[in-house]
């Protein structure tokens, strides 16, 4: 099993911390701003791993059931990447987007440049596609259609504020 490394930013002094409880009102306040910017996507699109459960919350918030997901590898550490980002298998299905009024799903645009990534490709594959994010810092190179709240602080999110499990013994 290929496992991804576990950031932890136990040792920075100030970050933004995202609870559970308030990412069930972030995800619905930024479906709300979609809802209300007339916008009616077709297809939601993770950005795989972490635009995964936005994505799946604003899907259900927005009533679409069409989702998938584009894995793209660009973190790996606390402040540390790649040179690029780099997508992954399985790719997504082209033919299907042709198109299609798309909402691309991030957790973050930190950098933008996954986010710039994903949505050029999308585009070059002839689908409308805009972007939401819960959170947007101001170094993006991409200024994302909906945004739950900016920050230039570290963000930690619940569902990898804990390394993964391993067996016990």
């Amino acid at each position: 099993m290929n496992q991804a490394y576990h950031a932890d930013s136990s040792d920075l002094q100030t970050k933004e911390v995202l609870t559970w409880e308030l990412f069930g009102t972030a995800s619905r306040e930024l479906a709300q701003q979609i809802a209300d910017s007339g916008y009616e996507p077709e297809i939601v699109i993770a950005v795989a791993r972490g635009g995964l459960l936005p994505a799946g919350s604003l899907s259900y918030a927005l009533g679409l059931k069409l989702a998938d997901a584009i894995n793209v590898e660009f973190y790996t550490d606390v402040h540390e990447t790649l040179p690029d980002p780099v997508l992954l298998a399985p790719m997504l299905d082209a033919e299907s987007i042709v198109g299609k009024r798309l909402l691309v799903v991030d957790d973050v645009a930190d950098s933008g440049r996954t986010l710039a990534l994903v949505l050029e490709l999308l585009r070059g594959m002839g689908a409308e596609a805009r972007s939401a994010v819960l959170y947007a810092k101001s170094a993006s190179v991409v200024d994302p259609d909906f945004v739950w709240r900016r920050t230039d602080e570290w963000i930690v999110f619940p569902w990898s504020a804990e390394p993964p499990v391993t067996p016990q013994a």
